[in-house]
């Protein structure tokens, strides 16, 4: 059985609830365009996804800082 590792991880935040479902909801629009085709525009999308990481990675080093 792998135990869970504890230790922040700047390049894997822990995500809420909240940002899970985001995240597979922006994810799941960018599979959509690129079904569309590989010239559709997705940096919005991408731009969007970067927003809840990094809001992720503020909280989660917030929180470390407070341990």
């Amino acid at each position: 059985m792998a135990r869970k590792n504890d230790a922040y991880d700047p390049d894997h935040p822990p995500l809420t609830a909240g940002e899970k479902a985001k995240f597979a909801w922006y994810v799941g629009r960018m599979c959509k365009r690129g079904i569309a085709g590989e010239n559709v525009y997705q940096g919005d999308l991408e731009k969007k996804v970067d927003r809840i990481l990094d809001g992720a990675r503020d909280r989660a080093e917030k929180n470390a800082k407070k341990k």
